[in-house]
């Protein structure tokens, strides 16, 4: 049984992570900014421990990670930016191998070792470069897009209006994960350091066009949606580093072979954009507050 530390434990895939573990019978050490929030809470009642963490308080960080077997580890630049998760990616590394933790798994982004010119993937590159000389046996996943954001911002926003708004073209193929997988992933990486230490491993589930998407939806709301191609412009002028992200989507596209994972690693249970569509509760959902991202 592993004591694994967990950043980002009360977001999509540190929660993910944290639950994939708990459910296979190991100790986690859930790390937050914010233990009294209801996502602490939550992971507390499936028997985490949640220990409060912040990237940019040293002491902090050594605490929580001290008697840890390994390290589930997430940045993100949303809420800072780019330089801010650099650091912090660097900070949380360099803890990590201070406290002589026996693996690092670090998630960070299909193809962001490919000079992609997205900032959010540069700087998580400069964070998995960092981690490969820190001198502790390190895993690096980077997902592909996530299925989850298509329930929530302006994706749900326009599926209101039976649309869904997408800044790629509707026969432009883009591979897909959601949060659930990526978790199941983490966990199997931590769970078998021996295979996966020392390699970088780009994952999907599911590959499809946002004519598809816009088609699943449908079938999964029980209403009418077309797709609507979201000018890049309209994105640049929200955030230049989403705009730069769609456009490498649209031309040169995230190739990982969902196939091949699939086959490889059956024990994850991928889900294809169909079972997470049908697996929301759209209801719910549709009926909250329009966000106006």
């Amino acid at each position: 049984m592993l004591t694994v530390a967990v950043t980002g434990a009360t977001g999509a895939q540190g929660g993910a992570t944290a639950r994939a573990l708990l459910a296979a019978g190991h100790q986690v050490r859930a790390l937050t900014r914010h233990p009294d929030s209801p996502a602490a809470d939550a992971l507390r009642s499936l028997g985490a421990e949640v220990r409060r963490a912040d990237f940019d308080d040293r002491p902090s960080l050594e605490a929580a990670l001290t008697g840890a077997d390994s390290l589930f580890a997430v940045t993100t630049p949303f809420g800072t930016d780019t330089a801010a998760e650099v650091r912090q990616g660097k900070a949380l590394v360099d803890a990590a191998a201070e406290g002589r933790l026996g693996h690092i798994v670090f998630t960070s982004a299909a193809h962001a070792d490919r000079g992609t010119g997205v900032p959010h993937y540069e700087s998580k590159h400069l964070v998995e470069q960092h981690l490969r000389a820190a001198g502790v046996p390190w895993t690096v996943i980077a997902p592909a897009a996530f299925m989850d954001n298509y329930a929530g911002g302006w994706t749900l926003d326009g599926l209101r209006d039976g649309t869904f708004a997408w800044p790629m073209p509707a026969d432009r193929p883009l591979t897909l994960i959601p949060a659930s997988d990526i978790g199941a992933f983490a966990a199997l990486a931590l769970q078998r350091r021996d295979e996966f230490a020392g390699h970088r491993i780009d994952i999907a589930s599911d590959e499809r066009t946002p004519g598809q998407m816009a088609e699943i939806l449908a079938a999964a709301i029980g209403l009418p949606v077309a797709h609507q191609e979201v000018p890049l412009a309209y994105v640049r002028a929200r955030s230049a580093d989403l705009a730069a992200m769609f456009e490498y989507f649209t031309t040169v596209g995230l190739d990982v072979d969902a196939t091949a994972l699939r086959r490889d690693y059956p024990e994850v249970g991928w889900h294809s954009f169909t079972d997470w569509a049908v697996a929301q509760d759209w209801p719910a959902l549709l009926s909250r507050t329009h966000t106006h991202q």
